[in-house]
């Protein structure tokens, strides 16, 4: 089989997609499961209505996976990042989900998901340099306060 391979810093939306949709035939096929991604978000908005904050991700082979959350410095302490991420592990068990995962760095939230029960999983040194990159993880499937 000849094949061309082609490097590009402007992808084409179609060819994304081409991959995107491989690649999850053949997940799916490895699994068993479908991928049922369904996008999910809690907004936090101002008197006005413009987004100050929130929480963006998805839910997907009965995972939440949490892109996004961010809580305007003024409101940090106050509880909100906790409601929020109460309201998306809640939307997330409501959809099936048995575990929550996320991505956060030593200069960002890693105590607030610890004190939400998120443990670490991994961690890269030096990504970006200086800094550690965590992924994080909760398992929404059992009673709260067990291991």
């Amino acid at each position: 089989m000849s094949v061309a391979l082609a490097l590009t810093d402007a992808p084409d939306a179609a060819d994304q997609g081409a991959i995107r949709a491989g690649l999850i035939a053949a997940n799916e096929a490895a699994t068993g499961l479908p991928l049922d991604i369904r996008p999910l978000a809690v907004t936090c908005r101002d008197a006005a209505g413009a987004i100050i904050g929130g929480l963006v991700g998805r839910t997907a082979w009965r995972w939440l996976y949490i892109d996004q959350l961010l809580v305007p410095d003024a409101l940090r302490g106050t509880g909100l990042g906790s409601r929020m991420l109460a309201m998306a592990e809640a939307e997330a068990r409501a959809r099936g989900c048995i575990g929550a995962r996320l991505e956060t760095y030593s200069f960002q939230a890693r105590p607030f998901y610890e004190r939400h029960g998120y443990a670490v999983a991994g961690a890269i040194a030096d990504c970006p340099p200086g800094h550690t990159r965590y992924t994080m993880f909760k398992r929404l499937d059992q009673a709260q306060g067990e291991a």
